[in-house]
């Protein structure tokens, strides 16, 4: 089940860029589950990872992977993804598979081993099948294209247990020149920022300096990918990749940046958002605003407080306005001070609380109106300053905990 059915959008050639796919079996026979993204020399390469102590062994790989590279003054060169196994809690044998991974893969496209970047989604420890997952790296290279079906088999070949690929571009005017910029993501459940528990793939043929990458990857990370949840739960796995090929317009003036951002920001926030939609079991696509915090983190400490409490949730999915669970989940974010007085909460255009309780003219049929909708929006007040930010989540309901259990079937 998904919220709000989207189409894959058309993705735009990005000169040099090109993906293959493979079915390799790795978990099931007759899906694509092997992704190859190839990377033109001069490309520079920017990476946010999951902060899960147990991180995979393609994560650590690839962290080093891309830190050797940029010592050289290099961006990588391959990027290789699988799914139907994670290859986390796998110990040295996973370290070791991942490492053999890219040097297979290194000797087929003639480039340096450490020049590939290996990702992998699915289950938790379980070794990878390597004798299938080497054997499906040459078709993945045979079938290596820039075009906007590429993108799609893609998108296609790094789900898990989500329903549909995710895909989302931008072209933007830069004077006389445009810049493209187009990415893929995947994600469904184990959905908990931090960095955030997913994998997305950006790429763009601008040319932008390698500090100005990482900076606006950590940006706008933080804003998108940072600010959703479906269960609370960090994943072992997660990465976020951004590609800039160099072969377009050059972004470095103030302007250019300020429109560069602007456009990557809608293409990550796209991106988690359709994660958010696609969450497991979901049937609500929730945006929780909170507003006249003292700070940003603080109004995210809220926001996530809401957004992860079981009650809500199951509220939701019924819709059920127990308005009460949103005004207890508030009560308990770990603010210090905290005035409940000037705290005002609406659910859609509907008041629930003022002044420490419920407003005078809130009625249950006005709430039981908005919780019956598909999607909906939670506005916190807290009265505390002016910073602000806003969280995506879902409810709970009945198939998540059916998809959970029969993860492993």
């Amino acid at each position: 089940m998904a919220v709000g059915e989207t189409r894959f959008p058309a993705m735009p050639v990005i000169e040099g860029l090109r993906l293959g796919s493979a079915m390799a079996g790795i978990k099931k026979p007759g899906r694509r589950d092997l992704v190859v993204i190839e990377v033109p020399a001069g490309a520079r390469v920017a990476g946010s990872f999951t902060l899960n102590a147990f991180c995979a062994a393609p994560v650590t790989v690839a962290k080093q992977h891309l830190a050797e590279c940029h010592e050289r003054g290099e961006g990588a060169r391959l990027l290789v993804i699988n799914t139907g196994n994670a290859n986390a809690g796998t110990g040295e044998t996973g370290l070791r598979d991942a490492r053999a991974t890219c040097a297979e893969l290194a000797r087929l496209a003639g480039v340096p081993a450490d020049s590939v970047l290996p990702f992998s989604t699915g289950v938790i420890g379980e070794p990878l099948p390597m004798e299938r997952l080497l054997a499906g790296l040459p078709q993945a290279l045979e079938t290596l294209s820039g075009d906007s079906a590429a993108w799609q088999q893609a998108g296609e070949g790094i789900l898990t247990t989500d329903t549909r690929p995710k895909g989302a571009s931008v072209t933007l005017e830069m004077g006389e020149h445009t810049v493209t910029i187009n990415g893929i993501s995947k994600g469904s459940g184990m959905i908990k920022p931090n960095m955030a528990t997913m994998l997305a793939f950006v790429a763009t043929d601008a040319n932008i300096e390698q500090a100005l990458l990482d900076a606006l990857l950590r940006e706008t990370v933080d804003r998108s990918f940072n600010c959703i949840s479906v269960d609370g739960d960090t994943s072992t796995n997660d990465a976020c990749m951004l590609i800039a090929t160099g072969r377009g317009a050059t972004v470095a003036s103030d302007e250019q940046v300020a429109i560069f951002r602007n456009g990557l920001q809608r293409v990550m926030t796209e991106l988690a958002q359709a994660i958010v939609r696609d969450g497991e079991g979901a049937t609500k696509f929730v945006t929780l605003q909170v507003q006249e915090a003292a700070t940003r983190e603080e109004a995210l400490d809220v926001a996530f407080t809401v957004a992860h409490s079981p009650l809500v949730k199951t509220a939701l999915f019924a819709s059920d306005a127990n308005w009460g669970r949103i005004l207890a989940a508030v009560g308990r974010a770990p603010l210090h001070d905290f005035d409940v007085g000037r705290v005002t909460i609406d659910l859609g255009d509907v008041r629930l609380v003022e002044q420490g309780g419920r407003a005078a003219s809130y009625t249950e049929e006005d709430g039981s109106r908005v919780m019956r909708e598909e999607e909906i929006v939670i506005r916190i007040a807290l009265g505390r300053g002016e910073e602000g930010a806003a969280v995506w989540t879902t409810d709970l309901s009945h198939d998540y905990v059916s998809i959970n259990a029969d993860y492993r079937s």
